[in-house]
């Protein structure tokens, strides 16, 4: 009997090492990893820079305090900003942490202009964590049953619909920011339109709103560009980040902009182990790594090749709705549910992912090259065609 709480559906495998894009079973099977850790292990497995820059620090220093300075924080801070062109960062240890902070400053925010009911607008479908905030935030009703009462202060709109978000604007009067994900990840791989980010953009400037953006899933170069807001030529006032930072070590940031950068003071927020210096060493490691390796770009070239040769291997098969990609974050949406294909591809050697019932989930490492990329093409058509027949 397993001593773990039961809130995982666990595949049937335990691995036991990892290079690169491939991990080993216990009984030595080989997978190709398309999955990543859900867009976590951004370098891959057992990267020999991440790996030293770890193992150095944890024999000089794992932790002091947030009591005290701490030089790779301030570091890895002034890397941040400087990558995104943001003031101020808040670090520490995961996603939902990241965007939990900026709720909290949002609503720091409104208070001090006066609003007594800060109110956020957020997405159908999105994701943002599990604790109550981000929980409630979230738009999907599974993430949410049995946690009732959920938080007030939020207001949910159609994803990649302005005029839904102009309209609250007509009618609300309590809300202090918009909270949005680039890209929807746990929704099914949603891209939206092009100028989506540049009108929310202009909405929040024209009502004094923040525009805070959850790149925990899209940032550190999975979309092709360090951030996916870089792409859209517009600047958020507050970012969430995670998964990717640490290259497989938990950490997690929130950056924030001008008004937004100075709303926190000393007592409001804060956090026992984020920023420690080993979590600090292990992104910064990891920031480096891909800016001399230009996995952005990686990113982008793989992700491009894997939709186009999916389409292509794809054309004309029954049941194959559209396949997608924002770099490398790749959806290949299918016409009915179809969660049992992880399973088989476990079974074939390689780690496929699908979210919102019918989206096979693609999340690479960012190191993928285009011979991986190929075997991956190959092994999944076959197997979406085998499924599809029936």
């Amino acid at each position: 009997m397993s001593h773990l709480m039961n809130t995982y559906a666990r595949q049937p495998v335990t691995f036991a090492k990892g290079e690169g894009v491939w991990l080993w079973d216990e009984g030595g099977k080989k997978y190709l990893d398309a999955v990543a850790g859900v867009a976590v292990n951004s370098l891959g497995h057992a990267h020999p820079r991440l790996a030293q820059a770890v193992c150095e620090q944890a024999k000089t220093l794992i932790h002091t305090s947030n009591l005290y300075q701490v030089a790779k924080q301030e570091a890895l801070a002034e890397k941040l900003c400087g990558l995104a062109g943001m003031d101020k960062a808040f670090i520490c240890n995961s996603g939902a942490e990241a965007n939990e902070a900026a709720i909290k400053l949002a609503r720091m925010y409104g208070h001090g202009k006066g609003v007594e009911t800060p109110t956020i607008i957020v997405m159908e479908k999105s994701f943002h964590g599990r604790t109550m905030a981000t929980l409630t935030a979230t738009g999907n009703r599974k993430v949410q049953a049995g946690f009732e009462p959920l938080l007030g202060g939020f207001v949910r709109v159609p994803y990649n619909d302005v005029n839904a978000v102009a309209q609250i604007a007509e009618h609300n009067q309590n809300v202090v920011a918009i909270l949005v994900e680039p890209v929807q990840g746990e929704g099914g791989i949603q891209i939206p339109a092009a100028s989506y980010l540049r009108e929310l953009r202009s909405l929040c400037d024209a009502h004094g709103w923040l525009l805070m953006l959850d790149e925990v899933q899209t940032g550190i170069g999975r979309t092709g560009t360090w951030f996916a807001f870089q792409q859209a030529g517009i600047v958020p006032d507050v970012m969430a980040l995670a998964k990717g930072l640490g290259g497989g070590f938990p950490i997690g940031a929130c950056l924030a902009k001008g008004a937004a950068a100075e709303v926190f003071k000393p007592g409001n927020h804060g956090s026992t182990f984020g920023g420690n210096p080993l979590a600090c060493a292990a992104a910064l490691a990891t920031l480096t790594t891909i800016e001399e390796l230009d996995l952005c770009r990686n990113a982008a070239e793989i992700g491009d090749y894997i939709r186009t040769s999916m389409t292509a291997q794809l054309e004309g098969v029954a049941g194959v709705v559209q396949v997608r990609n924002a770099g490398l974050m790749v959806g290949i949406e299918l016409n009915k549910p179809c969660a049992e294909l992880v399973k088989r591809a476990l079974e074939q050697g390689f780690l496929i992912n699908v979210t919102a019932d019918s989206v096979v989930r693609l999340l690479p490492p960012l190191i993928m090259t285009r011979d991986e990329a190929a075997q991956l093409i190959t092994m999944l058509s076959k197997l979406i065609k085998e499924f599809l027949a029936g």
